[in-house]
């Protein structure tokens, strides 16, 4: 039995993980590379084996970084089985097709600007093929992955349908039981449980992208959110918030509703300029199962994701009309790390005015848009064009759904319960010096640690 980690190895996006048992290697996760266009092109055209080979595909949640790469493999030759929690396959249904049709209209943009034209990885006509080969399993329910491998589903409190994995992978007389986290969430989101570590791990295969730090609280983010939008909507300015269409998008939604609601923020129209984001709702709002029900707005609002000033846009019209729209609003829309979509255009037409406010709400990695913002870059360079940032920035950490050190402690604290002898740990999902800090943490608490690079295997 061996692990071979080709994406999210020292680095946060890409994830994806083989685990070779006998005769058949299984994914853990397919996920896109993102940051650099040409760079991320090139891996994610290169997939570590033919896909062809690869027996299954489990996955641990949907966000892009995670299952961007399904209809890819797909496409090239892969018949498996893609494994997935109800809400996860869901979800997935929604944002593949929304990944491809960017991919899609990316490259016609580009086509008509006489731009070198990169074409799309993957099309709108690859995902329903995709979508039959998904199966689902609901937490806590054991299943075969393959010959030699279980496989069990545990709530990971990351986003919607989130999920951890423990696998028990036997050859010959010898079981070995493999935890593999996922992306781990906090305790205390709205909407969302907490995170439910399973314990009894022989090893641990575990994100650390935010190995290196505390979030602010919690119930600290509400708070700051009213005064930048009060701030904003008094200077006359826009709110513009790169977040992930899923999870992030929700979980503002549902803050400004209760804002709104307590009449602790103006009423200024509140904008989703996000047809991804849209649909994404309607899953979330179809899957209250896995609610966190002790939530005062989940057990006292009938509808969680709609209320007076919010619009959810239909269309690119009604989206390019925003940006000649007048006065103080706030605008939500995809990419989280601003690198592709609507939000480019929102940037576009709004980094260059002091009286706004880019409001960043979530991990941005190296070489994107958003991680240029945060380091408050002079210039943003957006489809070709200069544009001076001029606008305020302002960093709202506290809102990651990923767990910071302190709660990724408690995750493994948890996942190690009563054992004497600590699980070795691979940290993959985190940039060196997160990784460093958190191995560095965890060595003192009795584990043993690796940080594998791309391509690097190992034996379990």
């Amino acid at each position: 039995m061996h692990v071979t980690f080709s994406g999210a190895a020292r680095e946060v996006t890409g994830s994806c993980h083989l685990l070779t048992v006998g005769d058949h290697t299984v994914a853990l996760d397919c996920g896109l590379f993102q940051g650099h266009r040409a760079q991320s092109r090139e891996k994610n055209a290169r997939f570590p084996i033919p896909p062809d080979r690869l027996s299954a595909i489990v996955l641990s949640h949907a966000h892009i970084d995670h299952a961007g790469r399904l209809p890819y493999v797909a496409r090239l030759g892969f018949k498996g089985t893609v494994w997935t929690t109800p809400a996860t396959r869901d979800l997935c249904d929604v944002m593949l097709m929304d990944s491809a049709f960017i991919q899609e209209k990316d490259a016609e943009f580009l086509r008509r600007r006489g731009a070198a034209v990169i074409e799309p990885l993957y099309t709108t006509a690859d995902i329903p093929p995709l979508m039959q080969q998904v199966k689902t399993k609901p937490y806590g329910e054991s299943f075969q992955v393959v010959p030699g491998m279980r496989a069990t589903y545990v709530d990971a409190g990351h986003i919607l349908g989130s999920a951890s994995v423990v696998l028990e992978c036997t050859e010959g007389s010898r079981t070995r039981r493999l935890i593999f986290s996922g992306d781990i969430g906090r305790w205390g989101q709205p909407i969302i449980r907490d995170p439910q570590p399973p314990g009894g791990g022989d090893v641990v295969i575990m994100e650390s992208t935010y190995g290196d730090r505390d979030h602010p609280k919690l119930s600290d983010m509400r708070n700051r959110l009213a005064s930048i939008v009060s701030e904003t909507a008094a200077r006359g300015g826009r709110v513009i918030i790169p977040a992930f269409a899923v999870g992030r998008t929700q979980e503002l939604v549902y803050d400004l509703h209760a804002l709104m609601r307590d009449r602790r923020i103006p009423g200024v129209p509140i904008y989703i300029d996000s047809p991804l984001a849209s649909l994404a709702t309607a899953v979330f709002a179809s899957h209250p199962e896995v609610y966190d029900e002790t939530e005062h707005m989940v057990g006292t609002v009938k509808e969680l994701f709609q209320f007076e000033r919010l619009h959810y846009t239909k269309d690119v019209s009604e989206s390019k009309a925003l940006n000649t729209q007048r006065g103080p609003m706030v605008i939500i829309s995809p990419s989280g790390m601003a690198e592709v979509g609507r939000i480019q255009h929102h940037l576009l037409n709004g980094a260059g005015d002091p009286r706004n406010t880019i409001l960043i709400v979530g991990f941005q990695a190296e070489h994107t848009l958003g991680r240029r913002i945060v380091e408050r870059r002079e210039t943003l360079r957006i489809f070709g064009e200069e544009v001076p940032l001029k606008a305020r920035v302002e960093v709202l950490n506290g809102y990651s759904a990923h767990g910071d050190r302190s709660e990724l402690g408690r995750w493994l604290d948890l996942v190690r319960g009563a054992s004497p002898k600590p699980p070795p740990v691979w940290l993959v999902h985190g940039e060196p010096p997160a990784q460093e800090a958190f191995a560095a943490r965890i060595r003192e608490r009795g584990h043993a640690v690796s940080i594998p690079a791309p391509g690097d295997a190992a034996t379990l």
